[in-house]
């Protein structure tokens, strides 16, 4: 039997191996995180924690919701409750694959082909929701920002933090929106990426010089792009949708304040929006699940800097991510592993 026949049979038994072992990764990782926050729960408002559940069903309302939306807009109707299901299934997918993102995008066209919608169209909302996410939390860092002046506490570093990462979310916007918006900008920059994933691969498998099939690929560039044409022609049905990417982005700051709360500190929320967004970059390029490590690290680092005492933040940071992640995970697991073993469309 050929390799290729192979992973074509046993591509779930693969996939689930895979996840197993990245959630045993995952378990490793946060295993001392988990002990400190079962000794700190003895110290904190129970009460208060319990807003995580409401505040995270919060969240993947509005993602579901901002979906729906653009899908609307791209000419696809899909219910309310399938995109649900989703939204908790590519957080999993994201938390546990540490891909900056592109394994969520990856498992987000696979998945959306149960629902008769194409590769191309699928990316391109999955590329429009993170577009209007990076949008909306421009608009929450600026607030954020206001809010830290407004108590006299802003230093020239925490000055120098927010107005980079609102640049490099303004540059990226336009970036993407000048690439993709030109079939042959947006064929020419993803052809030359294609190839470079391919040489890449290649020194792995010296056998297969062209892993993505630069022809299909080129097909795929141009249907983004025709896709995108879509949306374009629509730009005033996108407001609904940045909204519901504002109200996905507070519910996760509140659910970091909240943790606050619960440890009876009613902090500067202006500090925990900027220690949010810089830890949430740089945990894109993480090496581990959920970027476990630099994640905790940079938002501690930034809350300090912001005025918030390092003894504070440290055990909410670490109490924070282990519940978030205790209360995510398993929904997500369950219905993705549920999605993985299913041939029914919308399952």
């Amino acid at each position: 039997m050929s390799e290729k026949s192979f992973l074509k049979r046993r591509w779930k038994l693969i996939l689930n191996i895979f996840t197993v072992v990245a959630l045993i990764v995952l378990a490793i990782a946060i295993r001392h995180q988990l002990v400190d926050t079962f000794k700190n729960l003895a110290r904190v408002h129970v009460w208060a924690l319990l807003l995580l559940i409401p505040l995270e069903f919060l969240n993947y309302d509005a993602q579901a919701r901002l979906y729906r939306h653009l899908f609307r807009t791209a000419g696809n109707k899909l219910s309310y409750k399938s995109l649900l299901k989703m939204s908790v299934e590519l957080n999993f997918v994201n938390s546990v694959f540490p891909s900056g993102g592109v394994s969520g995008i990856s498992y987000f066209g696979v998945r959306m082909r149960r629902e008769d919608i194409t590769g191309g169209r699928a990316t391109l909302v999955q590329l429009m929701k993170l577009v209007l996410t990076f949008l909306s939390f421009e608009l929450l860092l600026i607030c954020g920002m206001f809010l830290l002046a407004a108590v006299g506490k802003v230093n020239n570093l925490v000055i120098l933090v927010g107005a980079s990462m609102t640049t490099m979310m303004v540059l990226g916007t336009f970036g993407f929106t000048y690439i993709i918006s030109s079939k042959s900008r947006i064929t020419s920059f993803l052809t030359f990426f294609t190839k470079v994933i391919n040489k890449i691969i290649q020194t792995v498998r010296p056998k297969y010089p062209e892993t993505i099939n630069l022809k299909r690929a080129a097909s795929a560039f141009a249907e983004l792009h025709e896709n995108y044409m879509l949306f374009h022609k629509k730009y005033r049905e996108l407001q609904a949708p940045f909204w519901w990417a504002l109200v996905m982005n507070l519910a996760e700051v509140l659910c970091v304040y909240v943790v606050y709360i619960a440890f009876g500190e009613w902090v500067n929320l202006g500090a925990v929006i900027l220690a949010y967004a810089v830890a949430n970059f740089a945990g894109l390029v993480s090496v581990l699940p959920g970027g476990v490590g630099v994640y905790e690290a940079l938002m501690t680092g930034v809350l300090v800097v912001a005025g918030v005492p390092a003894a504070l933040s440290i055990p909410v940071v670490v109490m924070y991510r282990v519940l978030n992640t205790l209360i995510q995970l398993p929904p997500g697991y369950a219905l993705y592993h549920r999605s993985l073993h299913s041939d029914k469309p919308g399952a």
